[in-house]
């Protein structure tokens, strides 16, 4: 008898408690409502932004986000974690193929119960500007600047605003402000900025030489192909025997007192050395040698380097200084500037 009242005790009270489960269940006070979104931090230090960047991680804030089921960065379903959500918060990064241009700069997170919409821009990365054409350009004259990621940009040269003629993610047409010789051209978006160290008015040769320099003979050749110029779109290039060299032609240029000394951009089909033979001097000295190799390198000497302010810039040229024939590649010739 007390076993029987016992078992029907312990019935009745599972009875009891499947009710109040689905009592509890039933009652929309503890159900998760539709999702809402109230923010979005950066999470290296949950700061609030309105903008993220591709490969990094936010929280997303808000309420109702129990039982989600896709993430979306402008229409781009965005892998998740559910170890990373709870009903207020998501821990998320932002796919690195995400869209950031002509996009719908919004945040989705879809639930059972619905749909939050929230505005967010996923910009681009910094700029990356590549250089710009014609580097001698006068006051009024339209340059065009190569680069990547010019997304809404901003061109300034020496801090002055220029005005832009038209713009795509990988080329701007701009105009040259008043007073910009000897200053540097920088673009600037959401992401960041980038300045190309190359002065307006500096050039020796962008993509052509500047007269009166030239390179003597007609061994070298000229190659237009953007994607592997080092500045603009033309660069030059010999094949140099061991020991042998490139020459430029002679002249004088003694107007050389606003600058600090000379720069030039080189590489060679496999590894090289070249010295630098100024203004006729240097032959055969490795204090005035450097190494190339596949990629180009933007070497500098200052007018220190080279022994002093000189009278005047009469000749620059190149011997070989491995022993063994290459293929040598030259661009963006001028003065440096502080």
């Amino acid at each position: 008898m007390k076993n029987f009242r016992l078992k029907h005790i312990l019935g009745l009270l599972s009875v009891f408690a499947i009710l109040l489960i689905v009592s509890c269940s039933d009652d929309d006070s503890t159900k998760p409502g539709k999702p809402s979104i109230e923010s979005v931090s950066y999470a290296e230090n949950d700061s609030l932004v309105e903008y993220g960047y591709a490969n990094n991680m936010y929280i997303i804030r808000g309420s109702g986000f129990t039982g989600t089921q896709k993430i979306y960065f402008n229409e781009v379903d965005t892998y998740f974690s559910s170890t990373l959500v709870t009903d207020e918060v998501i821990f998320i990064t932002i796919n690195e193929d995400t869209p950031y241009e002509n996009a719908s700069n919004e945040l989705k997170v879809v639930t059972p119960r619905g749909t939050a919409v929230y505005p967010f821009i996923v910009a681009p990365p910094a700029p990356t500007v590549k250089s710009f054409q014609p580097i001698n350009a006068a006051e009024g004259e339209e340059i065009t600047i190569y680069g990547k990621y010019f997304l809404n940009p901003v061109v300034t040269v020496g801090g002055v605003e220029a005005e832009i003629v038209s713009s795509s993610i990988n080329k701007i047409v701009a105009i040259v402000p008043a007073d910009s010789n000897g200053k540097y051209v920088q673009v600037e978006t959401i992401s960041g900025s980038s300045e190309w160290d190359t002065a307006i008015g500096t050039a020796i040769y962008d993509d052509a030489f500047y007269a009166p320099w030239d390179i003597q003979g007609d061994s070298h050749e000229y190659i237009t192909n953007e994607a592997d110029a080092y500045q603009g779109t033309t660069f030059f290039t010999k094949e140099i025997a061991g020991w042998d060299n490139i020459q430029g032609n002679w002249n004088w240029d003694d107007q050389i007192s606003q600058y600090t000394g000379i720069h030039f951009a080189v590489r060679s089909d496999e590894a090289g050395k070249l010295v630098l033979i100024f203004n006729g001097n240097n032959w055969g000295d490795a204090n005035y040698s450097f190494e190339t190799t596949e990629e180009w390198i933007d070497v500098r000497f200052t007018w220190e380097d080279l022994g002093g302010m000189p009278e005047a810039l009469q000749n620059i040229s190149f011997q070989e200084f491995t022993g063994e024939t290459h293929n040598y590649y030259f661009d963006n010739f001028g003065y440096t500037v502080d």
